[in-house]
């Protein structure tokens, strides 16, 4: 094969791959490597991406062949590919699945066509704790109720094992999607989210069942699952962040389903109700007794509510936010392999570093969509992504320097020299609605006080929490405070501005989270600004670059502005390419209809961008 100097990618013998930004090529080449590698680092002019065994098992779980990863990578290498490359790259797709786990006549057995390899892995010490015994030279008999610690075993043997086990049916369910919601407004699956409710059922096929949907927030998880339930008829536990996300969820289902009120329940530190739906939050199920710590008992003995995973026979699981899941649920979803389990998610990426765990115990990627694909299409919102660094004041730079390590960020992060910015910004968007979120409860006080607007933090009750998100969705409030409560599960339709002033540390997942609150379809095509202000040449431009990784690995560039450059910048208005105004009724879920029609618009006067 012929290989061109000007192509933009570098793939090195350690399985990194060198990415140049201001290659034409760019696009075409971040798209292919997304799909296989993850974003380690991304400066003004060269990315790094790393080939990782995970990244490749996910991939080939997807359906990716070897062959198409050493292809894509070959179409957009400026050098050979390094041999070793290839040969880890074949070998590594290859194990997934060489193992597969199967039950027969109550019994569940790892199986493979390789007896060399059953061989190998029955006297690893990760597996051989749940070898029953052997069969033949290609079976295994094994524990089934450690089904979940197999399978976490198998990923750290090298070996990830697929899951052809089953699973039980559960207790029947029988409801279906409404085509009119309860107020009349036409209601369809978008293409993408049918094509992902699909791809997770498999048509009931024991390779289906278990599995992640990765996809922007604001393109409709929460729709995925409901046509996953549609599809499986079954009763469904669903897990969510908080309490917000649990009214969101009865909300959908009882607007867009035919399942009745006494049909959903939920499950929080208000109510404890079990009903055929039940929505609980992680912090409930994770709530410990008063003395258990560091005790050695019972999974829930200790966790108390985790015992809602056996109160009904439920058929389904989902897990929302599944990058989120604490600990004890983890342990928890060990044990209960045989129920199906579906994660939704708009990263995998989890700053506990424990993503093989939802690979194994949830399951692997079953379907992911680049976020500038759903904008292109109309089904979020395009984003203008700008940073603000500014420096510090003598007084406060001082203090930085003397500031203990574990306080330094704090102090960079809380710069008053901030608000002077802000107040710009809120002038430059008079007319829009805005979202200023930060990590710091005082902080976003003296934000308040500064302003007047109202706030929501986590003490906020959850009835003020739904006044004030129902105010702001309705125009009667176009200014909210909130601290990190407002990183997830809540719908502010309109709100087109989000202004970061301090975030949690260099969270990648938080980045994502916060960039999707403002991702949802904008009346008349206008554009969605998403701003971070960062203490300039301190820890907190730092984490604001590891943060930005996310937006790098989504397609988005950022522009870098200096605090003096504010006064001139200009935001663009309206998106480069905009949807036709719509009815309001069709600014909801409506993949039925035809993606509607783009027609380009004027952008304001802008400055150079950096990835």
């Amino acid at each position: 094969m012929t290989y061109d100097p000007s192509n933009p990618i570098i793939v090195q013998g350690d399985k990194s791959v060198l990415l140049e930004v201001d290659n034409p090529l760019y696009q075409e080449a971040r798209d292919v490597l997304a799909r296989f590698a993850e974003l380690d680092k991304s400066p003004e002019y060269i990315h790094t991406y790393r080939i990782t065994p995970l990244s490749l098992w996910n991939a080939a779980s997807a359906g990716l062949s070897a062959e198409a990863i050493i292809a894509g990578l070959e179409r957009y290498s400026k050098y050979p590919l390094p041999d070793n490359v290839r040969v880890d790259i074949t070998d590594y797709v290859s194990r997934y699945g060489r193992l597969k786990l199967a039950r027969r006549d109550g019994a569940l057995y790892l199986v493979s066509d390789d007896a060399a390899l059953v061989a190998e892995v029955v006297r690893h010490r990760q597996l051989s704790p749940f070898v029953v015994g052997q069969i033949d030279a290609h079976t295994l008999q094994v524990d089934p109720a450690r089904r979940g610690l197999i399978k976490q075993a198998l990923v750290v043997v090298g070996y990830p094992a697929e899951d052809l086990a089953g699973y039980v049916e559960g207790e029947r369910l029988p409801f279906h999607c409404r085509t009119l919601t309860v107020d009349g407004r036409p209601f369809a699956l978008r293409d993408y989210q049918r094509e992902a409710a699909e791809i997770y059922y498999a048509g009931g096929a024991a390779h289906g069942g278990s599995g992640v949907i990765v996809l922007p927030c604001g393109a409709g998880k929460t729709i995925v699952g409901m046509a996953a339930m549609e599809q499986l008829q079954t009763s469904t536990l669903i897990l969510t962040p908080n309490t917000i996300a649990v009214r969101q969820w009865i909300d959908e289902l009882l607007d867009k389903t035919t399942l009745a009120a006494d049909q959903v329940g939920e499950y929080t530190g208000l109510r404890k109700e079990i009903r055929p739906v039940t929505i609980a939050t992680y912090q409930t199920m994770t709530y410990r007794k008063r003395g258990t710590r560091g005790q050695d008992l019972p999974l829930v003995q200790e966790f108390p509510h985790l015992a809602l995973f056996s109160e009904r026979d439920w058929g389904l699981i989902i897990y929302d936010e599944v990058h989120l899941l604490p600990a004890p649920v983890f342990r928890m979803t060990a044990e209960i392999q045989a129920r199906r389990r579906l994660g939704l998610t708009a990263t995998l990426v989890r700053e506990d570093h424990r993503e093989s765990d939802v690979f194994s115990l949830i399951g692997p990627k079953k379907y992911d969509v680049p976020w500038k694909d759903l904008e292109k299409q109309g089904w979020i919102a395009e984003a203008d992504v700008v940073e603000v660094r500014i420096p510090l004041d003598p007084e406060r730079r001082m203090a930085y320097a003397v500031a203990l390590p574990q306080d330094k960020y704090r102090v960079a992060a809380e710069s008053p020299a901030k608000y002077d910015v802000l107040d710009q910004l809120l002038a430059k968007h008079e007319d829009d609605q805005i979202l200023i979120i930060g990590m710091y409860l005082e902080q976003l006080q003296r934000v308040q006080e500064r302003y007047g607007y109202p706030i929501i933090t986590g003490k906020t009750a959850v009835h003020e929490r739904r006044k004030l998100y129902a105010q702001f969705r309705t125009g009667e409030i176009r200014r909210l405070i909130v601290s990190k409560v407002g990183n997830f599960a809540i719908d502010l339709p309109d709100a087109n501005v989000m202004i970061q002033i301090s975030g949690t540390f260099g969270s990648r997942q938080e980045e994502a989270q916060r960039l999707g609150r403002i991702l949802r379809p904008k009346r008349n095509g206008l554009l969605a600004h998403f701003y971070t202000l960062v203490s300039r040449d301190t820890n907190d431009q730092d984490y604001g670059a590891n943060r930005q990784l996310f937006l790098t690995e989504q397609g988005y560039h950022y522009t870098i502005l200096y605090d003096h450059e504010v006064a001139a910048y200009q935001p663009a208005v309206v998106a480069a390419q905009c949807r036709e105004a719509l009815p309001r009724a069709l600014l909801g879920n409506l993949a039925g209809v035809p993606n509607p029609r783009k027609v380009p618009q004027q952008l304001g006067p802008g400055r150079g961008t950096e990835p």
